[in-house]
């Protein structure tokens, strides 16, 4: 109420419309809600995806960002799980997940590629399915498992 009679009182000419009252009110909001020293819900959320990412990236061997409809996904799990069957392999199904859209969204920033499936291999970004296949076929994915 004060905020409207300092206005009130900043008009010598004429009262206020209440088209200048909103447009102030308004106004203000945006400015003390960009001042905000706390993060939007955007980025916390972009920020546990990150934790959560980061983090399963650095404490498993094998891990797959993957969508379970997805061919390519099943594709590279498949291989993954014939030739290291004895190797933990962590597998986030992106599209069984509450946050797999903020997921996918941080991968896009970490590693250039939003598609899925989205492979770490020791700590190191391989990339989808071919690039798996690819790294098979040259005989250099045991060597990157280390097994």
């Amino acid at each position: 109420m004060s905020v409207l009679f300092n206005l009130f009182r900043s008009f010598t000419s004429s009262p206020p419309s209440p088209v200048s009252i909103l447009r102030h009110s308004f106004s203000s909001s945006i400015t003390a809600a960009a001042s905000s020293s706390r993060p939007s819900l955007y980025q916390q959320r972009i920020m546990a995806a990150k934790d959560l990412v980061d983090s399963a990236v650095s404490q498993n061997k094998i891990v797959v960002f993957s969508k379970s409809y997805c061919p390519y996904c099943k594709r590279a799990k498949a291989l993954l799980s014939s030739k290291f069957p004895s190797v933990p392999t962590a597998v986030y199904e992106l599209d069984e997940r509450e946050d797999g859209s903020d997921i996918q969204s941080y991968l896009l920033e970490k590693t250039g590629q939003r598609t899925v499936p989205n492979i770490f291999i020791s700590q190191q970004h391989v990339g989808g399915s071919d690039a798996l296949a690819a790294l098979d076929s040259e005989g250099k994915l045991a060597d990157l498992v280390g097994a």
